[in-house]
């Protein structure tokens, strides 16, 4: 079974969201069950709450570092740990590609704090088309077409770069020798 780890921020604000994120995250788990792929929802709620040695938000960070998506929400604001795990994902994503990183906006009350605008400028500066949605509902079908445009039985194969691919059938092999990929298909 292949896990995509997927880290969602966003500040308090957005609770409702977040849960309903949440329970379409865990249906869907049922869906691609037969494709052995899950969906494992990283989120502030379920981290430890024990003291750390630095912060607790230093905590939260190195989750970042081990997740396949991450999913930024804003309505009314971009809090500064939200925008603290955002920074830490661009720079992840800039150095290694890794993890994917998709920001989504809710349609603000009319005198949204000034850290809303701040960071969509931020965004901008950093070339990146951000979405909007209106509801837990829209952001659901949003983010599920994206994982449809994803092949995620395929994110995070052992060697991929490398021309080696292994898995529960066997290993595919291709060097400069043999050209072509050559399957050794596992013994029973």
């Amino acid at each position: 079974m292949r896990t995509i780890r997927i880290f969602l921020a966003s500040s308090n604000e957005l609770t409702a969201d977040r849960l309903a994120f949440e329970i379409e995250i865990n249906r869907k788990n049922k869906l691609l069950k037969d494709k052995e792929v899950f969906l494992e929802l990283v989120n502030w709620e379920d981290l430890s709450a024990k003291m750390s040695l630095t912060r607790s938000q230093d905590e939260y960070n190195k989750q970042i570092g081990a997740v396949d998506l991450f999913v930024l929400l804003a309505w009314n604001k971009v809090g500064k740990f939200t925008e603290e795990e955002f920074d830490v994902a661009y720079r992840l994503f800039k150095s290694s590609g890794k993890p994917l990183i998709f920001t989504w906006f809710k349609e603000p009350p009319q005198a949204a704090e000034p850290s809303l605008d701040r960071f969509k400028k931020k965004l901008d500066g950093l070339g990146h088309f951000f979405s909007r949605y209106n509801d837990a509902a829209d952001l659901w079908v949003q983010f599920n077409k994206e994982l449809d445009r994803l092949d995620l039985a395929s994110m995070g194969k052992i060697g991929d770069a490398a021309g080696i691919y292994v898995d529960n059938r066997g290993a595919n092999i291709k060097n400069q020798f043999n050209g072509p990929i050559i399957n050794n298909p596992t013994f029973q």
